[in-house]
């Protein structure tokens, strides 16, 4: 199920069901959505940082609330995250799913969002957004164009192809693949394995992405999923931005390619969606053709 497009001057709902933003660069992340011609309306708790657990941005029960009544609010017609961090996973459980179905909407975020990804596409069968966040992305100085104009997406249904030399693309399996995407972040998709929100790969393309974790850590999560039985049936692997220190490229590159030699499945690297810039939005639960002999991507539009 896709959301409806975005139309100029929609107010749109900005939350943070994780952690809590920086206020200064959540400020120039409105400013920014504002210059695109919508009308941001910040959640009640936004800035509301819990002050037990500092590291969420407000209590589960306060970011809760925000995520529903943005879903359940007529004139709101897309829902955008202020940030990644942790916290998600603790909202999973109480999400309303049936809600979310019967009020589908555009829904955009990444990092630590990648837990509520799964979580709705799994349980309200809605095409979500993998993309860049108001504070942490919109919000940065200087602003980065690419960044920004992948929002482009949300208003104009159609199909966006990404081929090789205009994107950094390199194959690692060559091959052709059609399928949903499914995935996000590595330790998140990790994180989840065992729990009723655990990915669901079986013939779908499994986009990852991660940051700044060493070789050992993206070894160990690897290793995890193939254990899971995540690798078994998938048609298609899209490795994105790892954003990863000068010392831990040459050892991640490597462990990258001896783990998918294993498979006979394509696999693409140098998406550039994640911890990067430019952050190029993707719509998760969407369609895509994985084409790695000739280097093209192309995905089928995420709105209606």
């Amino acid at each position: 199920m896709k959301p409806q497009r975005l139309n100029y001057g929609d107010r749109v709902g900005v939350i943070a069901p994780a952690g809590p933003p920086i206020e200064e660069e959540l400020k120039r992340g409105l400013d920014v959505l504002r210059s695109l011609g919508l009308d941001p309306v910040l959640g009640a708790h936004v800035l509301n940082q819990d002050l037990t657990f500092s590291y969420l941005a407000a209590p589960d029960e306060s970011r809760l609330e925000d995520l529903h009544r943005m879903f359940l609010d007529p004139c709101i017609k897309a829902v955008f995250c202020a940030r990644g961090g942790y916290g998600t996973a603790r909202l999973a459980p109480y999400l309303d799913y049936s809600m979310i179905s019967c009020n589908p909407k555009v829904f955009w975020g990444y990092s630590d969002i990648t837990y509520l990804h799964s979580a709705i596409h799994k349980y309200s069968n809605l095409v979500t957004f993998h993309g860049p966040m108001v504070a942490s992305d919109l919000g940065r100085s200087p602003l980065n164009n690419e960044t920004t104009l992948s929002l482009s997406q949300l208003f104009i249904p159609k199909n966006t192809i990404y081929r090789y030399p205009d994107f950094p693309f390199t194959s690692i399996q060559n091959g052709k693949a059609e399928g949903i995407l499914v995935g996000g972040n590595l330790t998140v998709l990790a994180d989840s394995m065992g729990t009723v929100f655990e990915l669901n790969t079986d013939n779908r393309i499994l986009f990852i992405e991660e940051i700044n974790e060493p070789a050992y850590r993206i070894d160990a999560m690897l290793m995890q999923l193939q254990l899971a039985g995540k690798f078994e049936h998938v048609k298609g692997v899209i490795l994105g931005d790892f954003n990863l220190e000068a010392s831990e490229l040459d050892k991640t590159q490597m462990l990258l390619r001896q783990f998918f030699a294993l498979y006979n499945f394509p696999v693409l690297q140098g998406f550039p969606a994640g911890h990067c810039t430019p952050n190029y939005g993707i719509p998760i639960g969407g369609r895509v053709h994985l084409d790695t002999t000739s280097l093209v991507l192309q995905i089928e539009t995420g709105v209606t």
